[in-house]
């Protein structure tokens, strides 16, 4: 079982930035395929970021060049650096994980593809 927890949501104004982190409870951690995801009320979760085990990542087009999704094995950690934050991007944000299978960009982003997935932290932007 894998146990991830999110942290680093707040309130920022437009323009600004933050970093997400997701800490994760997990044997062989580097063999894990993870993931940012977000959720607005009332809307679908939709993927924002996903990375390979050996690090390629993918990205949605309405985040490209504004965050950044990395992984630091050592620390079992999973981070998420949003720049140029506009209000449009305040969700609750969700980092998920799977072990196994066969990674494309395009399942990386997909909800279906993940096994594990954390409480979530809100990240609000607003004048």
């Amino acid at each position: 079982q894998v146990q991830l927890v999110e942290s680093g949501g707040g309130s920022v104004q437009p323009g600004g930035s933050l970093r997400l982190s997701c800490a994760a409870s997990a044997d062989s951690f580097d063999n894990y395929y993870l993931a940012w995801f977000r959720q607005a009320p009332g809307m679908e979760r939709e993927g924002v970021a996903g990375i390979h085990s050996t690090g390629n990542v993918a990205y949605a087009e309405s985040v490209k060049g504004r965050f950044t999704i990395s992984r630091n094995n050592a620390k079992k950690t999973l981070y998420l650096q949003m720049n140029s934050l506009k209000p449009e991007d305040t969700a609750m944000y969700y980092c998920a994980a799977r072990y196994g299978g066969v990674w494309t960009a395009s399942l990386s982003l997909s909800p279906g593809f993940y096994n594990y997935w954390g409480q979530g932290t809100q990240v609000s932007v607003s004048s």
